[in-house]
């Protein structure tokens, strides 16, 4: 997986959190599959067609949160992430 503070962008722009669609018990095989890029100020209610319930591993970048809801709509438990 990329170190929280190595998470950006081709031309340097700052990325809050990359999650995956694959994880592995190995460390050096988790953070594959398809890759969600959520970047700073990004609020989504609704997942984007085809993510939910799919993310199995993510990384969270430094001085960034990332908050997850169990159902849509930012309803049911959630669980909060940091670097």
């Amino acid at each position: 997986c990329p170190a929280p503070s190595a998470l950006r962008t081709a031309n340097g722009t700052r990325i809050c959190a990359q999650l995956y669609t694959d994880n592995s018990p190995y460390y050096d095989q988790c953070c594959a599959g398809e890759v969600l890029v959520v970047y700073p100020g990004d609020d989504a209610p609704y997942m984007p067609h085809g993510w939910g319930n799919s993310i199995s591993s993510l990384v969270v970048g430094t001085r960034c949160d990332l908050t997850v809801w169990s159902r849509a709509g930012k309803r049911g438990k959630s669980r909060h992430f940091t670097a």
